[in-house]
């Protein structure tokens, strides 16, 4: 599946439209797993938005506000604004109770231990 994401990086007064292909699933089969990659990929889209051509970095869902809103077109939308900026992605064809649900199980889930322990 493929969906866009709006997204405006504080400080521009334009926002850029990028697409994510990451989720094969569609919206109402979703997994939290699922909706856990959707996160990180809004928030990529930023990274990639902000630091074109620098390498991917891992993300930690931590420090964000969010929110799950109905599309006038039908569907919803998930708004993400951290300090970078905001960045909107859908519309899904899921339920805006059960995507909330979701989005709420995923960001409590505790911090993955960091790859190395090296200092750099």
């Amino acid at each position: 599946m493929t969906f866009s994401v709006d997204v405006w990086l504080r400080g521009d007064d334009f926002a850029i439209t990028a697409a994510i292909d990451r989720v094969e699933a569609a919206p109402r089969s979703w997994t939290d797993d699922d909706v856990e990659v959707v996160l990180e990929e809004m928030l990529r889209s930023m990274r990639r938005a902000r630091y074109p051509g620098e390498p991917e970095r891992a993300v930690a869902l931590r420090g964000l506000s969010w929110i799950v809103n109905p599309f006038e077109g039908g569907g919803v939308v998930i708004a993400i604004e951290i300090a970078l900026g905001a960045v909107v992605a859908g519309p899904f064809d899921i339920e805006q109770p059960v995507l909330e649900q979701m989005i709420a199980r995923v960001l409590a889930r505790p911090l993955a231990p960091p790859a190395s322990t090296a200092v750099h």
